[in-house]
């Protein structure tokens, strides 16, 4: 465990304490509910909350955050928060929330780190909010559409338009597979992030991972990648023939220009 982080996360919540007008202090991620997994590879990610007049003035100076220790890089990622870098290396982001704001805000569940005595929020550590799906059930949708991304980005290469093909092979495509691949393949137990997909997805199926650089070829390797996701698709699924058979098709041609 990476006691670094969370002392720093601590100090943060020392520093808040000091200003009148703050209310909590709310670790998430691998510095919130999900300890277990805090390693020399995490960072901070934490919410803010204070009373609504003075949400601008935390945003807008972060003297409550230097006070813990210099800071040596930030960055207003959003219109509530910062990504930022402390000058011993430790990374973090942050928003911060006014009081009314926090009933109703987008968050996975939350680790208390500090909260004054009276204040009092019954939902504030919930999951809750309108977090946007990134698994799926309907495996006939993604997987057509899988293949029709793998067949626009085919010919797109073929075009020589080759970056818009990376983008349908190796992302569109990609991640629709990806993202129901929960309903074909044996899931090994890891903390989901329902943020994103790809997080610990090669923990999650260890038996994908000889796969997933075959799908992933990169620029030069767009024939490689498409076969591999097709190959993939027809193993799990009972695609329609004739447009697996043209997909294929248009893959052994790009192939004989990539080879040039």
């Amino acid at each position: 465990m990476n006691d670094k982080l969370l002392k720093r996360l601590d100090a943060i919540g020392e520093s808040l304490k000091k200003y009148p007008n703050t209310l909590a202090l709310i670790g998430h991620g691998s510095v919130g509910v999900e300890l277990a997994r805090l390693d020399d590879y995490s960072d901070l990610d934490f919410f803010v909350v204070v009373e609504d007049d003075q949400k601008n003035k935390f945003i807008d100076s972060l003297f409550w955050l230097e006070d813990v220790y210099p800071l040596a890089y930030i960055f207003k990622n959003t219109n509530d928060g910062y990504k930022f870098m402390y000058q011993d290396g430790i990374y973090g982001e942050f928003a911060v929330f006014g009081r009314s704001e926090m009933a109703h805000v987008t968050q996975n569940e939350g680790r208390l780190v500090w909260k004054r005595n009276n204040y009092d929020e019954p939902h504030l550590l919930e999951k809750k909010g309108k977090i946007v799906p990134i698994e799926y059930t309907d495996a006939d949708y993604r997987l057509n559409e899988a293949l029709t991304n793998l067949y626009v980005g085919v010919l797109r290469a073929q075009r020589g338009e080759k970056l818009s093909a990376l983008r349908f092979i190796e992302s569109y495509a990609f991640t629709n597979l990806m993202s129901v691949m929960h309903l074909f393949v044996k899931e090994e137990k890891a903390m989901k992030d329902p943020f994103n997909l790809e997080r610990r997805f090669e923990l999650r199926y260890p038996t994908l991972n000889p796969k997933i650089p075959l799908m992933l070829q990169g620029y030069r390797h767009l024939a490689n990648s498409a076969e591999a996701i097709l190959d993939m698709i027809v193993s799990i699924y009972q695609a329609n023939a004739p447009f697996v058979q043209e997909i294929r098709f248009q893959i052994e041609q790009l192939k004989k220009q990539e080879d040039i």
